[in-house]
């Protein structure tokens, strides 16, 4: 039997729900705003839109970001897949729970100690090297994998756990090559784990601040940073428009994270019906 939601207990969430995304839907109203007002609407406009398009600098940002996203959700995957699927082979019940407290570590680990940590470690890992302008794109890199790959790992494993091992060692059993079986019956039952791993990891990377602030060289600029320095000066409403664009991009991901996991999740139901 179903218990019913009290109006007193639905009032109670609409006011957290609006106390959460006010402030998203202030700032998404005044990026159409037709002045430079931040707070006086005047009118409904897509100048600041257009304003924020040509801004060289913004889109220069943009793409950096993207590629940075990109880029760390392929090495975040692959290695979280390997990792996964390592931890998962593993008969050492000891390392399998010390490496699985070793993944929780950056979870839990405040961004911006991750953040100065790792800044000191590129910066004492260049004065090695005899190289002062070690950051950049790649140290923005190795950030950023760092923080994504526990994810893939955490979404992979509970996959792993409830795939039926007979079928991978049936595969190879008749003349399958372990490879070959791996991608042909162990992935396609834990693609939904995957592509939940991978979409975080974009979505972490896309809107991720602390840490790049800390990683990040004047050669490459991600779009947060960008928007950061950008309240050093008066604020516009150009700089609204980019923030509602990186929420739209990230709520539509999670969205279609969402749907995919209903998805995988409900094929899952029918498979073992």
């Amino acid at each position: 039997m179903k218990k019913k939601t009290s109006p007193l207990s639905k009032l109670y969430m609409g006011i957290i729900f609006l106390f959460l995304y006010a402030p998203i839907i202030v700032m998404t109203v005044f990026s159409f705003n037709s002045s430079v007002s931040t707070y006086q609407m005047d009118g409904l406009s897509l100048y600041w839109w257009k304003e924020m398009f040509r801004d060289n600098a913004a889109m220069t940002a943009l793409k950096n970001t993207i590629i940075l996203a990109v880029v760390t959700t392929v090495v975040s995957t692959i290695l979280g897949i390997m990792a996964a699927v390592g931890l998962f082979q593993s008969k050492n019940k000891l390392y399998k729970k010390s490496m699985n407290s070793a993944t929780n570590i950056p979870l839990m680990n405040p961004e911006i100690v991750t953040g100065i940590s790792m800044m000191l470690l590129f910066v004492f890992a260049g004065t090695l090297v005899h190289q002062s302008d070690v950051l950049g794109f790649t140290t923005l890199l190795i950030a950023h994998v760092t923080f994504c790959l526990p994810y893939v790992i955490l979404n992979v494993m509970p996959k792993l756990r409830q795939l039926d091992v007979n079928i991978y060692e049936a595969a190879v059993d008749l003349g399958c090559k372990p490879l070959r079986a791996f991608f042909k019956v162990v992935i396609p039952e834990i693609i939904s784990g995957i592509i939940t791993g991978a979409v975080m990891s974009f979505t972490l990377s896309l809107d991720d601040f602390i840490i790049s602030y800390f990683t990040n060289g004047p050669s490459f600029q991600t779009l947060p940073i960008y928007i950061f320095s950008l309240t050093k000066k008066r604020v516009k409403p150009d700089m609204f428009a980019l923030s509602t664009l990186m929420f739209v991009v990230i709520l539509v991901l999670l969205v279609l994270m969402n749907i995919a996991q209903t998805k995988a999740d409900k094929k899952g139901e029918k498979k073992y019906d």
